[in-house]
């Protein structure tokens, strides 16, 4: 199943995509739901981001060659991890696809993509296994952690650095029945393919992240989990267009504008 949430006019409602074509329902995903007869083309809705987070979990640092990247840019010597380590983010960064990410005037020009797969808890989990964890996930979509590197290394708490305003993209939908292993991530900037990696390739699986974090938080239906990022990135610039594709979900797109 493909859900989304959309906007016509002033409502908003959790839909059921097939094709071109939105389906909506009454209730959600995540507390039950009718289906309704009434339908809409996709081109004629507004997507929103598909789910509004209770809380907003990020993965450290997950993928060897993110890791080696960053360390080279820094001058050090990469020290992998050793444990699943998890972050969190705000509601406030989120902005649906094709909404602008908008770069502050006072932002140095290392504004970062990083292309991610999203995982989104779909009942409430508390002390499972690793071979439990993925029967708590409701399904999968695809974020943009947004990153400015100077405020990164500065800010203690990374408060501006990754939860500015529009800096966390998220969507367009979320998708049931995958499997994450056989995931690929590909990001594009203008049109050019600049990386692509397999999410199998991560340090600590989907499901280890979640047993592990399960053991000392109860995640709740509506959570998600986003499960970092590999290779280097690009600088972001007015004008530029980020796309963070992955076969099976779709396509996350944003135009960048930098505020004058």
């Amino acid at each position: 199943m493909k859900w989304c949430r959309f906007q016509v006019g002033e409502q908003t409602a959790y839909g059921l995509v097939e094709g071109e074509t939105v389906t909506a329902v009454v209730g959600s995903p995540f507390e039950g739901y009718t289906v309704t007869p009434t339908t809409y083309p996709l081109s004629a809705v507004k997507l929103r981001v598909p789910v509004i987070p209770p809380t907003f979990y990020a993965a450290g640092i997950n993928y060897r060659q993110h890791l080696i990247e960053v360390a080279r840019q820094r001058g050090e010597e990469p020290r992998f991890p050793t444990q699943a380590d998890v972050g969190y983010r705000a509601n406030n960064a989120l902005i649906a696809t094709d909404e602008p990410i908008i770069i502050p005037r006072d932002a140095s020009d290392e504004v970062q993509y990083e292309g991610e797969l999203v995982v989104v808890i779909g009942k409430k989990c508390r002390r499972v296994s690793e071979a439990e964890a993925l029967d708590y996930v409701l399904g999968y979509t695809i974020g943009n952690d947004v990153s400015e590197r100077t405020w990164q290394r500065t800010d203690r708490t990374l408060w501006r650095a990754k939860n500015t305003d529009t800096f966390k993209p998220m969507g367009p939908w979320i998708v049931t029945g995958l499997d994450p292993a056989e995931l690929h991530v590909r990001i594009i900037l203008n049109g050019r393919e600049v990386f692509r990696y397999a999410v199998a390739d991560a340090i600590f699986s989907v499901q280890h992240y979640i047993s592990r974090m399960s053991q000392y938080l109860t995640l709740y239906p509506g959570d998600v989990l986003w499960m970092g990022t590999d290779g280097a990135s690009e600088n972001l610039k007015d004008g530029d267009v980020i796309e963070i594709a992955i076969d099976g979900i779709g396509v996350l797109r944003n135009p960048v504008v930098r505020e004058q």
